[in-house]
């Protein structure tokens, strides 16, 4: 028995020594997982996603004359001397990226990649090269709608209609510092932000995913290849920031480029009034008001006709209750101008009824 016994031992001792042994040497032996996905499966690759929209993701270039001293700031001293501050126009390019939304060559992206540059070349994803013009631009978004003379292009597909939430899984596609169809990945982490004065009207999706310089106009898609934003900017690590980035959402990019295509602009409606969400502390013995406050108003604009003035809280719109101040800007600039909108509003404690006739919004500047 005893024999046996030590027999027993050594063998299982033998065995944990090869298993230790090819663990150390072969590590790549060892049986992998692989992330759950949201349907209780596994994901083990977003290759498909990727490939069904990485197509349509060009990359930007842009090239701007610009004048500068001819010696520059720490130059030879006999040339400063010699030249003084004479000019000289020197070529300053730019990087971005842009999501081709038609096979006839429309392409949409963000304004400030394109903003004051002398041209535009978009780099396809097969290797072309064409020079693109500008359709049209909307400052208060930082859209801009671009056209190529190609056809036969690969369209990409937008999602406007999920609601999306915190910790789904993106990737983002663009041409980050130059090195096009760079692709990141990461969750949403948060939806409908706002009040970051970045753009007049803001309907950002929050995201970990890393968009850099260049990365600016590219897709944000979800893990079906499907594109729920446009990359937009991120936080500068200069402020400790790290994983802040933000998108423009699909259905607000979808709603200025449709209006961009059929109008040249956006028709954009408008109130008269800048709104804010009320204070936090409300006066003594009253109820904390729910809706939107007018901070300031415009002299002879809609809601001054409508008998509004600053101060005044907006309840309901249009039988409807009014939430935060960025939400019904949102929604006000979404109504087309000439559209008549009735008010629920409160003054001094008092509610009262009246209607505003939208007009169209003063052009925006970047």
């Amino acid at each position: 028995m005893k024999r046996l016994s030590l027999f027993l031992a050594q063998t299982v001792l033998a065995g944990l020594a090869v298993a230790f042994l090819l663990v150390w040497f072969r590590p790549d032996l060892l049986p992998t997982t692989a992330s759950p996905s949201p349907a209780g499966g596994t994901v083990r690759s977003y290759a498909d996603a990727v490939n069904r929209t990485a197509p349509s993701v060009v990359s930007i270039y842009t090239r701007t004359l610009v004048s500068e001293p001819m010696i520059r700031e720490g130059g030879d001293v006999m040339f400063r001397q010699l030249f003084g501050d004479r000019q000289v126009l020197r070529p300053r390019n730019g990087l971005g990226s842009g999501v081709i939304v038609s096979p006839n060559g429309v392409i949409l992206t963000t304004a400030h990649v394109i903003d004051g540059v002398d041209n535009i070349f978009v780099s396809l994803f097969d290797g072309r090269v064409a020079e693109a013009r500008v359709i049209g631009t909307d400052p208060g978004t930082d859209l801009a709608v671009l056209k190529v003379e190609l056809e036969g292009l690969p369209a990409a597909v937008f999602d406007t209609e999920t609601r999306h939430r915190p910790g789904d899984v993106v990737l983002a596609i663009g041409n980050a510092f130059g090195l096009n169809h760079t692709v990141t990945a990461g969750i949403i982490s948060a939806t409908g932000r706002g009040d970051l004065n970045l753009t007049a009207f803001e309907d950002f999706i929050q995201t970990d995913a890393a968009i850099n310089s260049g990365n600016s106009g590219g897709a944000l898609i979800n893990p079906d290849g499907e594109v729920i934003g446009i990359n937009s900017a991120s936080l500068s690590q200069d402020i400790g920031a790290q994983g802040i980035s933000f998108a423009i959402s699909a259905r607000l990019a979808t709603d200025v480029l449709e209006q961009i295509l059929l109008y040249g602009q956006v028709q954009r409606g408008w109130l008269g009034a800048n709104l804010a969400d009320p204070p936090l502390v409300a006066l003594e013995g009253e109820q904390q008001p729910q809706g939107v406050q007018i901070s300031q108003i415009y002299r002879d604009g809609p809601a001054w006709r409508g008998g509004l003035r600053p101060g005044d809280i907006l309840i309901r719109a249009d039988d409807e209750p009014v939430g935060t101040a960025r939400e019904f800007t949102l929604k006000i600039a979404e109504k087309p101008p000439g559209t008549e909108i009735e008010l629920v509003a409160m003054r001094s404690g008092q509610t009262f009824t009246t209607s505003a006739t939208l007009i169209q919004h003063p052009p925006l500047q970047r």
